[in-house]
């Protein structure tokens, strides 16, 4: 699942032009890692609600867990303008708090991979819900409508 995951992500960046020799643009490679990280997230609560294999689930809760940390990066200063981007004023007038929703949904991705790789399907669930959590959480203080 996870080499299926870094192939969709090089296909997806290649397609979009988020690789330029110039640079890469931002805006356009936070949104193709957040529409990769919704499609995780519902292979994980596809998983989960069916009562799945959820030691497969390992691979993804890393993806999360990376993609959490690298996340915020992709806010420079200047980047809140151009493109189509919902991204709120408040993460750059509250980076420090942007970093810690960040931390929070990294933590809780951590939290899946381990409990996948022990097999721990109520732990693999309780990781899902606080996974939800963060995102929820970070939506609502840096996310516009």
């Amino acid at each position: 699942m996870t080499r299926k995951l870094v192939l969709i992500s090089a296909m997806v960046l290649a397609v979009s032009g988020v690789a330029r020799a110039d640079g890469i643009d931002v805006i356009q490679t936070r949104q193709a890692g957040q529409d990769l990280l919704n499609g995780t997230f519902a292979g994980v609560k596809a998983v989960v609600t069916m009562n799945g294999d959820v030691k497969t689930l390992e691979g993804p809760g890393k993806a999360i867990q990376r993609w959490a940390l690298v996340f915020p990066t992709l806010f420079p200063p200047g980047s809140d303008t151009g493109g189509n981007t919902k991204a709120a004023p408040a993460i750059w007038t509250d980076m420090d708090g942007f970093k810690k929703d960040a931390v929070a949904l990294s933590t809780a991705g951590e939290k899946l991979a381990t409990a996948a790789k022990a097999g721990d399907a109520t732990a693999v669930a309780a990781a899902f819900k606080e996974i939800g959590e963060a995102c929820g959480a970070c939506h609502k203080a840096y996310r516009l409508k």
